[in-house]
């Protein structure tokens, strides 16, 4: 019965990555989303409808915690500001420290999972482009949503444009909510300390890090509700989708290998190929730089031995060569 592999649970690879070619492709990959998260503004009218429509939609089903959860964090300092640092700073120190560690300590799981997150980034980069969507904390002050990044950016480094640095804030989309990949790269983080952790603190750990994620994306007024259920169906089709990819990418290499294999071979084909043009014929024995010969030739200045079977020769050779004299006897 064939068995078909998970994310995570391939075979060692056969040859181990290196982190001077994986770093350069986490980079080039990071650049490219954040490129694209750039460009792809959309209209922002558009944006501000999507955004109105996803809070009716929550209102409908009663599932609009971000204004009670906005106004804690509004309201209570002792909350918000920690939350503020939580959404600004830890997607891009968690994310990364465990990608480090599954790639020096968990080596077999390292290239699934690291496909795995990639994957689901460029999926959440298709929304981004399709579904520009405007978080809560630019509608409409009537909506009855505060921007606590703007309220405690005192705090922090942020200014008063989302969590980008003061004076960065042209640099970013502010229109990038749905889905929530803060929401999906902290799942991502809770799977990957749940699987390989081992101890309770790590589960623990791998629990309450997507949790209060979602809280702090709510309670910040950076994200709704559906963006973090958004945020998380992004990685899980980017889980499913990851095998395929996996497997095209090696389908690939192989393409690449066997491309550029030819001129690699030529010079192992050159040294056979003289081997068997050496004078002589094909094939021929080479003796002593060239010399060859036959059987029942003897080298030159080569003596038959005059002793018979059993006889012991002298201990004084007597054959020593055509110009050494013989001891006489």
């Amino acid at each position: 019965m064939p068995h078909t592999e998970t994310p995570g649970t391939e075979a060692a690879p056969k040859t181990r990555l290196r982190w001077w070619t994986e770093l350069p492709l986490i980079l080039l990959v990071y650049a490219c989303y954040s490129a694209g998260r750039l460009l792809v503004r959309g209209d922002v009218s558009d944006a501000v409808d999507h955004g109105l429509a996803i809070l009716d939609i929550e209102k409908a089903l009663f599932l609009n915690a971000e204004h009670p959860l906005n106004r804690l964090f509004t309201s209570e300092p002792w909350i918000g500001v920690p939350a503020d640092f939580w959404y600004a700073s830890l997607h891009y120190l968690v994310t990364p420290a465990l990608l480090i560690w599954i790639f020096r300590s968990r080596a077999v799981h390292y290239r699934a999972a690291r496909t795995w997150l990639m994957t689901s980034t460029f999926i959440g980069l298709i929304g981004f482009t399709l579904l520009p969507t405007c978080p809560p904390r630019l509608l409409d002050a009537g909506h009855g949503f505060v921007d606590t990044m703007a309220q405690y950016s005192s705090y922090g480094w942020w200014g008063g444009e989302a969590s980008a640095p003061r004076g960065m804030g042209g640099m970013t989309n502010q229109y990038a909510a749905m889905p929530s990949l803060h929401v999906g790269w902290a799942l991502w983080c809770g799977v990957m300390l749940w699987r390989y952790g081992g101890t309770r603190t790590t589960k623990v750990a791998a629990v309450v890090y997507p949790l209060v994620t979602t809280i702090v994306v709510m309670g910040t007024a950076n994200h709704y509700f559906l963006d973090a259920v958004a945020g998380a169906a992004v990685m899980g089709a980017g889980l499913l989708l990851t095998p395929y990819v996996m497997r095209v990418a090696d389908r690939a290499r192989v393409r690449l290998v066997a491309r550029f294999a030819p001129a690699a071979g030529a010079a192992p084909a050159t040294v056979a190929t003289a081997a068997t043009s050496a004078p002589g014929g094909a094939g021929s024995p080479i003796v002593s730089g060239g010399c060859q010969t036959s059987t029942g030739e003897r080298f030159p200045r080569q003596r038959e031995q005059r002793f018979g079977p059993g006889d012991e020769p002298d201990p004084a050779p007597s054959d020593a060569g055509d110009e050494t004299p013989a001891p006489a006897r």
